[in-house]
């Protein structure tokens, strides 16, 4: 028998965690992870009292055919990471590593999941240092967030 590494077997506890989501395109679930304890979960829903998409049977961006990554405020959804951090008290965020899977909702299969660019920076003023993101079973990207604050994506194009 062999033991499941850590990060995969954090990433196995975000998958059980999507199985909550109640988007009809993407699952995603997330663990914040500090001291090597697990101090908060979420996944990708509707804000607490509204309705959600999978009980309305209609998703608004797919309604509209709006690509995935685009026009994220047309959406029901509060994000996976969001949640997580929105449960964590600070002190517990700071330093901590949070774990990210997603599987398409149609097909359940595995996607390459990864923050857009509003939880991005929801991540980096949680002082999160890390985001371990699931690609396939078993296999993970691991990115360092001070890279997203040195590669800051939000100004493209803004010092041209």
């Amino acid at each position: 028998m062999t033991r499941r590494d850590k990060d995969n077997y954090y990433l196995d506890i975000a998958e059980t965690v999507l199985e909550r989501s109640t988007c009809l395109r993407r699952r995603y679930g997330a663990i914040i992870v500090h001291n090597d304890e697990i101090v908060a979960t979420g996944y990708n829903g509707a804000p607490r009292g509204r309705r959600n998409c999978l009980d309305l049977g209609v998703c608004t961006r797919e309604n509209l055919n709006i690509p995935n990554g685009e026009r994220y405020e047309l959406c029901r959804s509060v994000h996976a990471e969001m949640n997580a951090i929105i449960s964590a008290a600070r002190r517990d965020t700071l330093g901590a590593t949070l774990y990210l899977a997603g599987r398409d909702a149609k097909t359940n299969e595995i996607i390459d999941a990864a923050s857009c660019s509003m939880c991005r920076r929801v991540i980096i003023n949680a002082g999160i240092t890390r985001v371990i993101a699931r690609t396939t079973d078993g296999e993970f990207n691991m990115t360092h967030v001070r890279d997203w604050v040195y590669d800051d994506d939000s100004l493209t194009g803004a010092l041209r």
